[in-house]
């Protein structure tokens, strides 16, 4: 079974940058949409960014201009750049997709900023 491995995740001060990579142990399906996800303590999970096999992009609302999601089908990974961080997007980030029906979430990376 394919395995999700995120990386990156750290301190931060507000305005700051981070990549977070997303690794997979196996081969992911180059028309699987790949996303990231994101769980500020004590609240759900929430998607933040989504790329589609065609490199269609969609973003959560208040991350739109700040982060940008791409994958590398070769690889089989994913990244988020995110820049201008701000303390609103403290959370545990993971990565998704779904392999032959079945959801694939990574362990998560912990994204703390400062303010």
């Amino acid at each position: 079974q394919v395995q999700l491995v995120e990386s990156g995740g750290g301190l931060v001060q507000a305005g700051g940058s981070l990549t977070l990579s997303c690794a997979s142990s196996g081969n992911i399906p180059g028309s699987n949409v790949m996303a990231w996800y994101r769980q500020p303590q004590g609240k759900q999970r929430e998607m933040v960014a989504m790329i589609t096999s065609g490199g269609v992009t969609d973003y959560k609302g208040d991350v739109k201009g700040r982060f940008r999601i791409s994958r590398d089908k070769g690889k089989n990974a994913l990244y988020l750049q995110m820049n201008s961080l701000k303390p609103e997007d403290t959370a545990v980030y993971s990565c998704h997709t779904i392999i032959h029906g079945i959801d694939v979430w990574g362990p998560g990376t912990q994204v703390t900023v400062s303010s």
